[in-house]
């Protein structure tokens, strides 16, 4: 086992998953694992970065480095994670991984900021854009060319969030529910969603989550069939897409606007599973809402998985040269190629 620290320790720790990479100097991943969602609102910070750092260990392990007390793994740890949605979140995170001492430098920043930066060049031009993700939740952070930075709380309801996985999933039952009960507009919500966990009706379907036999979790399952309904025309499944893109388009305009980007040829990066998917019915509305609001905006879809935006972070601390990010780059273009 080697003792020599890598140059750079890159997480993404989502709600869903989380991703580490310990990175060369030159680019190259040496070694890197996956581990579960990091929820430290849910588990309480200390037991999430505990999660974390059992899968920084396996990363390590794979790269062929020592984990001691006291020996950093790498020169800087640039760690995107969820979460880490105000300020206070931020310090708090950095204080506890901090003390584990992965790194002689550290970075804690929320995990948007992993997707804004793998959606930006690594020259520097231009230095501002806009990144909204659009996974399990929706969350939209920005960042002007002189380094001013516009981000939303982004906790859920509470400071005025809609849509996401989550929300979109609990969108659908909700008007399915009461499609089947007689409340609401009739939709194929109603039916197609118990028919997805082979069930009869939505009465089944409520009661299997109440009680608890089917665990909450498998609700992520209801947003594709979610966008199947809208694929095929429900004017209930059609107006919930529709308002996701209209959720998008604002949180990205409003951004811009609060930067004074709004008259800017700008990136607007879009990430996570239900925005990078490219549904068109979510796709194209979100498409022409942005050119309505923000004409010289222009889009970019991140498919590579978010930990390579929080490695080219740490490669920008670093100050690497071109054939470093092209290298780390070409790594995970190839790893969401074969995913």
């Amino acid at each position: 086992m080697g003792l020599t620290p890598a140059a750079a320790l890159a997480v993404d720790a989502g709600n869903s998953k989380t991703d580490v990479a310990l990175v060369s100097a030159d680019g190259a991943v040496l070694g890197s694992a996956r581990g579960g969602g990091f929820r430290p609102p849910a588990a309480g910070a200390g037991r999430a970065v505990a999660s974390l750092a059992r899968t920084v260990a396996r990363a390590a392990r794979a790269a062929g480095l020592e984990t001691r007390p006291g020996a950093p793994l790498a020169e800087h740890v640039s760690a995107c994670l969820a979460g880490a949605d105000l300020p206070c979140e931020e310090r708090g995170l950095a204080d506890r991984i901090g003390a584990l001492g992965w790194g002689r430098t550290l970075r804690v920043a929320n995990d948007t900021f992993a997707v804004l930066r793998a959606g930006l060049p690594d020259d520097g031009s231009p230095g501002h854009g806009v990144a909204v993700v659009c996974g399990a939740g929706i969350n939209c952070a920005g960042v002007a060319a002189d380094g001013r930075v516009h981000r939303f709380p982004a906790v859920g309801r509470l400071s005025g969030d809609w849509g996401g996985g989550g929300g979109l999933a609990e969108e659908a039952l909700w008007h399915a529910a009461r499609a089947e009960d007689g409340r609401g507009e009739d939709t194929e919500l109603a039916r197609a969603l118990p028919a997805h966990f082979g069930l009869p009706s939505m009465y089944a379907l409520i009661e299997a989550f109440h009680l608890g036999r089917l665990p909450g979790g498998r609700r992520h399952e209801l947003v594709p069939v979610l966008f199947a309904v809208a694929a095929r025309g429900d004017a209930v499944a059609r107006f919930l897409v529709h308002r996701q893109a209209e959720e998008i388009a604002v949180m990205a305009s409003v951004a811009l606007e609060r930067l004074g980007l709004l008259d800017t040829p700008v990136p607007v990066v879009l990430g996570g599973g239900v925005a990078a998917a490219r549904h068109p019915l979510l796709h194209d509305r979100l498409l022409g809402l942005l050119a309505g609001r923000a004409p010289l905006a222009a889009v970019r879809v991140v498919t590579a998985p978010p930990v390579l935006g929080a490695g080219l972070l740490a490669l920008d601390r670093l100050e690497a040269g071109p054939a470093p990010y092209a290298r780390l780059r070409a790594h995970y273009a190839g790893r969401a190629a074969r995913d």
